[in-house]
């Protein structure tokens, strides 16, 4: 059961308003000719003028034109009038089409990407972006491969073609890729010292485990020593069908002008599989922990996680709000009593920790909801404590003032992080495999205005009784058992399987 307060968290104020929030400020409105006047509190006053500002903002955003051309590929684009633009490559293709054989192969097939084609040597293609003054970059994910380029409005078609290029041409010379094999192998090294990245993967693997979202991104270093230029191939040939593949652009571009380009460079991908099509591979969640210890290091670094929901859910909206709610914290913040997030007061006045963030990590089905925090040995019980805390008040107690304040924070962050050509193009991108159309902000920003009743209740589906995945890096006094104990939310039905390293 939900656990007492303890001596570590004093409330920060009471109920009884101050002087100043007993002050009325009076909005006049224009409506059919006539002044409406409206009474807020100053808090309730800022909340509306913010919330009125954010939809001004979504709806003066320009529209995003899709079309499909007749192999099933999508180009989507948002014509923003810029002297710049962004133009890339989204494709339905990561580590999670992988399996244990071949583990690493969508990540070492990026880093082919750019060490020449048919048409261009890797000094060639270097040359070229370097001499149009763009940038040209890809990344892997569990479920998609990007590759995008950066540069001139009026470059946009010598881009697209070196994107066709790249994708379709290249060279995948066995020299190259012996290079690439410890370019690999010393980047695997150097995630290894990032231990957040390190205690996600393990997050992953525990949630996950067995199966395809349980393997990393990179691979294993046996994989990568063995992966060959057939596997490569296979991969292309594989996944890199018309329909999983998305061409998005943002800035100054011009719609019918990407649609003839991609006409012209990406007409003769294939559309169809000369077998069966691959499916996407069940994964399955499984509430259980996995802890490296190394009595060497000065903190425990700790990631805990329910089993959230895919993109397309309707609850994914609401799980965004309570994360906002959660919030995070970092020691260099200050703040005190003055911040907004409760978990992040706590932590701030009891010195519970060096820092916490929330997250809701989604994919096609599944998703992980939870918490990264850094923390003193000395100090985890008391900060899995008051997680708990917290956890249990979203799915009980939460205020309609505090929903309120975390769906105005979240619009914010969501129009912030829309700032250039580059994020817009990712997230036309990301939305068009994930959501099959780009949802308009004035349609996201109705979907964030949920209420309270509406967080208690999905917090508490996905909450409440639940076994949370934990992984766990670094010095802890706790003995196996009192770990689960401590980060299970009422978890009196659920069942903790555990793994020490």
């Amino acid at each position: 059961m939900c656990k007492q307060h303890g001596g570590v968290y004093a409330p920060c104020g009471s109920s009884r308003r101050t002087i100043s929030e007993e002050i009325t400020v009076q909005d006049e409105l224009s409506h059919t000719g006539k002044q409406i006047y409206y009474s807020y509190t100053c808090s309730e006053f800022t909340r509306h003028r913010a919330a009125v500002a954010a939809t001004e903002v979504a709806l003066n955003v320009p529209e995003t034109k899709v079309t499909a051309l007749d192999n099933g590929l999508r180009v989507a684009s948002e014509d923003s009038g810029l002297a710049t633009c962004t133009v890339g490559l989204w494709i339905d293709a990561g580590s999670r089409y992988e399996n244990e054989r071949n583990n690493g192969t969508a990540h070492f097939l990026e880093h082919m990407a750019f060490k020449g084609t048919k048409k261009r040597s890797q000094l060639d293609l270097e040359l070229e972006i370097e001499n149009m003054g763009a940038h040209l970059n890809a990344y892997t994910s569990r479920e998609q491969t990007v590759y995008y380029a950066k540069a001139f409005s009026k470059d946009l078609p010598r881009a697209v073609e070196i994107l066709a290029d790249i994708i379709q041409n290249s060279t995948l010379g066995e020299a190259e890729i012996e290079r690439e094999r410890g370019v690999i192998l010393r980047e695997m090294q150097e995630v290894e010292t990032n231990l957040q990245e390190v205690v996600f993967d393990y997050l992953h693997a525990t949630a996950y485990q067995e199966t395809a979202l349980g393997r990393t991104i990179l691979g294993p270093a046996e994989n990568i020593k063995t992966i060959n230029r057939a596997d490569l191939v296979e991969y292309i040939t594989t996944h890199y069908k018309g329909p999983r593949i998305v061409l998005a652009a943002a800035g100054g571009v011009s719609h019918n002008e990407l649609i003839d380009l991609a006409k012209y460079h990406f007409g003769k991908l294939p559309a169809r599989y000369k077998g069966e099509a691959p499916a996407l591979p069940a994964c399955g969640f499984t509430g259980s922990e996995i802890r490296v210890r190394d009595d060497k290091m000065p903190l425990a670094h700790i990631a805990i996680a329910v089993e959230a929901v895919g993109w397309s859910h309707p609850d994914t909206i609401p799980l965004m709000v309570a994360n906002t709610l959660i919030g995070n914290w970092d020691r260099s913040f200050g703040g005190g009593v003055n911040l907004s997030s409760k978990l992040a007061q706590m932590a701030c006045q009891g010195n519970l920790c060096h820092s916490f963030q929330s997250f809701n990590t989604c994919y096609t089905d599944t998703g992980l909801w939870g918490l990264y925090t850094v923390c003193e040995p000395s100090t985890i019980n008391e900060m899995m404590h008051f997680t708990q805390l917290e956890w249990m008040s979203l799915c009980t107690s939460v205020t309609e003032s505090e929903v309120a304040r975390a769906k105005n924070l979240l619009k914010t962050n969501m129009l912030l992080h829309l700032d250039g050509s580059t994020p817009i193009c990712e997230d036309i991108g990301r939305q068009m495999l994930c959501y099959s159309r780009r949802i308009p902000l004035h349609e996201l920003e109705a979907r964030i205005d949920v209420n309270a009743n509406t967080i208690k209740e999905v917090c508490t589906k996905y909450i409440f009784n639940k076994a949370p995945a934990i992984a766990a890096v670094g010095m802890y006094p706790f003995t196996q058992r009192s770990l689960g104990d401590m980060l299970t939310v009422n978890t009196q039905t659920g069942s903790l399987m555990s793994r020490v390293v």
